[in-house]
């Protein structure tokens, strides 16, 4: 890597105000995503429907309480025969054998078939007892009266025999596996009508600020739309939360308390964005510093500003994640926080980014600068090169700025660049986590 690197000296970060050199102590992203993660379990889990069971996450292993298949089967369109009866059968010497039955899939019938007899019998039927073997059609004449056989079958030939899948009592899907279409087509099959599973969690979003107006509304001077709960709550439902939208809340403590009140009863989680600085209009921190939510900075640009604790109720209370205000800020910080908690709350292990599908190494196309002890993420623009390379550069001119959420939907993947190197030059190898 020839990423330039920090040798110590002033911290000159603009966009989040960092704490001098006696200012508050600052952590690391991963200690304070494992510290979010370790106060953390899954939601207590649910029995539903296979058909609301879809991206949930078992709580327990499913057994089979069937046989798969449940008996012998016909395996192809064809005729049920006794094997010996067309032994010697071949395109120039066919066999006739009389057809005594027709069977369906479906169909409960056992006809008997004796010497020189045979059942036409279509896929997924029974296959009659004293059958040993299926000629398929095409080895026939489709007769239905007498049937013409071409060619000699294999003892218990295109036979789907009992069991065969899956036995009574044998595993089939693990705990802790989400559910996608496969493995409920699974669990149907076993005889598996409910699951048990770790629900959605419900999670409110709220935004702050008095400046804050809805999406579409027109602007007075000082004020600015509100897209930072619309990101949230679609973050949320990506991430297979639900998401309970509660609004903007203006820079007032009472009624940014009221909010919580109203609603942690009824969400597993909240997120919060802005007012969690050093400012004198952050709410956020005003509210819930007093009752043990810890606020600090983290090594991170951006995102710097960040807070994590719980609103006090029931049992250990309602999880909140106090995120900055800016955009950039608050999607980074979603991606590397609060996605992977929603994730351990729905009983997922594997709660970062895929390895084999959302991390890559990419080659910077141009170069950009990176602040002095922190770990910048960088939204990119990721493009596959015919060589096979994966180039990098910068989403937008501005760079990694906290306040650029228009330039934010261009970028297809963050670019990490450790805390020691202040530099990316072009060609150099980065990591890059691809996002949606």
């Amino acid at each position: 890597m020839t990423h330039r690197e920090a040798h110590g000296g002033p911290d000159h970060r603009g966009g989040e105000h960092g704490a001098g050199e006696h200012g508050p102590v600052t952590i690391g992203v991963a200690e304070h995503r494992t510290r979010i993660l370790d106060s953390l379990s899954p939601l207590p889990a649910v029995t539903v429907p296979l058909s609301l069971a879809r991206d949930r996450v078992l709580a327990a292993d499913i057994v089979a309480l069937v046989d798969v298949p449940g008996f012998e089967n016909s395996a192809m369109d064809g005729y049920a025969l006794r094997q010996v009866d067309a032994a010697t059968a071949t395109r120039e010497a066919p066999v006739a054998l009389r057809v005594v039955a027709d069977l369906p899939a479906g169909s409960a019938v056992d006809p008997p078939l004796g010497a020189g007899e045979a059942a036409r019998i279509m896929t997924g039927a029974p296959v009659p007892h004293d059958a040993d073997c299926i000629v398929p059609v095409e080895d026939t004449d489709s007769g239905t009266g007498t049937v013409l056989i071409f060619r000699a079958p294999q003892p218990a030939a295109h036979i789907r025999h009992a069991g065969s899948d899956v036995r009574v009592g044998e595993a089939v899907l693990p705990a802790g596996r989400m559910l996608g279409a496969r493995d409920l087509a699974a669990a149907a099959a076993v005889g598996v009508r409910d699951l048990l599973v770790h629900p959605a969690p419900r999670v409110g979003v709220l935004s702050t600020g008095t400046e804050l107006r809805p999406a579409g509304e027109s602007l007075a001077r000082g004020q600015i739309h509100d897209s930072n709960s619309i990101l949230l709550a679609a973050a949320v439902a990506e991430s297979g939360g639900i998401p309970v939208q509660l609004g903007s809340v203006p820079d007032d403590e009472d009624a940014l308390r009221a909010i919580f009140e109203q609603n942690a009863a009824t969400v597993d989680a909240f997120i919060t964005s802005g007012g969690v600085s050093v400012g004198a209009y952050d709410v956020v921190k005003a509210v819930l510093a007093p009752l043990g939510v810890w606020f600090g900075p983290v090594r991170m640009q951006p995102g710097k500003p960040q807070g994590f604790g719980r609103w006090p109720g029931t049992g250990v209370g309602t999880p909140i994640f106090a995120l900055p205000g800016n955009p950039v800020s608050v999607f980074v910080s979603f991606e590397e926080f609060v996605r992977p908690a929603l994730l351990a709350m729905q009983g997922r292990s594997d709660v970062q980014r895929d390895a084999v599908r959302g991390v890559a190494r990419g080659i910077a196309s141009e170069g950009w600068r990176s602040p002095a002890g922190r770990a910048q993420y960088m939204p990119v623009v990721a493009e596959w090169h015919p060589d096979g390379t994966l180039g990098v550069r910068p989403a937008s001119s501005g760079g990694s700025g906290s306040y650029l959420v228009a330039s934010l939907a261009g970028a297809n993947a963050l670019a990490l660049v450790p805390e020691a190197v202040t530099e990316v030059r072009e060609g150099d190898v980065v990591d890059v986590t691809l996002v949606p």
